[in-house]
């Protein structure tokens, strides 16, 4: 759902940033507050695990269309909204600048629709709520645990990448894009979403069911005091494992990625060519509207992008995308790695200036 920068007006692209910019200063504030924040090796492996995870895109059959992991809810489980939306903000910051993926003039819309909704939204109205909730106490507390998990997982990838998708038909309709009139763009957009969503909150419950048996302290709003909750496996050997997977996703099952279109992409151009539906039928080419700041930001681009579309520059070569996968995988996870010690080193440094 990564928008291009050909979808939005600049008004338009700088009110999202602002959005955007406010929450990232506000998320900044509550995590310098936080004295318990002190989950530096999470915050890096699983930010390197979403972005590994967006390199994947599972064909959603009888569409002609493919989706992918967007990550919010997962990171937000695990971080909290605060630090997962900062995760989000490197994630698609660094797919933007260096792999040309999403344009930079719609990287503050980017992070609004992919990640204000999963991070926020999916948190506070459905991961604590539910977390907290008494559902499936008949099960027994392991049971219920991840029975919770699943519903919340799947509950929250599908609400909020909704809301993801009709933000990005408004905010397209706003642009005064006429090609993709914001009724018939809904009308296809959200049901594309609705599979891709319920896909994505599986998978979504898969990893923070591994993480609830493995080390259930990491999730958020998780009783850890329940006799029956308790860890199996030590932190070090959690991360591990999940460093294994993120080699493993981003350096060899990115490989097998499907090669059709996006739920964005399959809404304004359709697949005609492997005989489906045409649905909003734009020309690739030219679509959308022009302006001056995106072509500057498209200038840019071009010369931070190393790997454009997680491949070798002129090259057909399959290594291209195992090596995006790693290479990107880490420097997500060292990205992510200095937020959060720069978060600590302003916590510590406000401590010390009150003392």
């Amino acid at each position: 759902m990564h928008m291009a920068d050909a979808l939005l007006a600049p008004a338009v692209a700088a009110t999202m940033y602002a959005a955007s910019a406010v929450t990232v200063g506000a998320s900044v504030k509550t995590l310098r507050k936080d004295e318990n924040m002190a989950k530096l090796p999470t915050m890096a492996v699983t930010s390197a695990l979403v972005f590994a995870g967006q390199m994947i895109n599972y064909t959603i059959p009888g569409t002609g269309s493919s989706g992918h992991l967007c990550g919010g809810m997962m990171l937000s489980a695990l971080l909290g909204p605060q630090a997962g939306f900062l995760s989000m903000v490197v994630i698609l910051t660094i797919q933007a600048l260096f792999f040309a993926d999403g344009g930079l003039l719609a990287l503050g819309a980017n992070c609004w629709n992919m990640a204000f909704y999963g991070c926020f939204v999916g948190y506070y109205l459905l991961w604590r709520p539910i977390m907290g909730s008494k559902l499936f106490a008949r099960l027994g507390a392991k049971a219920a645990g991840r029975s919770r998990i699943l519903l919340a997982s799947i509950l929250g990838c599908v609400i909020t990448l909704q809301l993801g998708a009709f933000s990005v038909a408004v905010e397209t309709s706003v642009s005064g894009i006429t090609e993709l009139p914001l009724g018939a763009f809904v009308g296809i957009m959200q049901p594309i979403h609705l599979a891709i969503g319920l896909v994505e909150g599986l998978i979504t419950s898969a990893v923070l069911v591994f993480v609830y048996e493995a080390r259930p302290e990491l999730l958020m709003d998780v009783d850890t005091s329940v006799s029956a909750v308790r860890s199996r496996y030590s932190l070090k050997t959690t991360m591990i494992i999940l460093a294994v997977v993120v080699a493993v996703v981003g350096g060899g099952l990115s490989l097998a990625a499907s090669s059709n279109p996006d739920g964005l992409e399959w809404s304004m151009f359709g697949n005609a060519e492997a005989g489906y539906s045409e649905n909003m039928g734009l020309d690739e080419e030219r679509y959308g509207i022009s302006s001056g700041a995106a072509e500057v930001a498209g200038s840019i681009q071009e010369k931070t992008a190393f790997l454009p579309d997680y491949a070798f520059a002129n090259s057909d070569s399959p290594a291209g995308t195992s090596v995006s996968g790693l290479v990107g995988s880490g420097i997500v996870a060292g990205a992510a790695f200095l937020v959060c010690m720069a978060g600590g080193f302003f916590r510590r440094k406000k401590v010390a200036a009150k003392a």
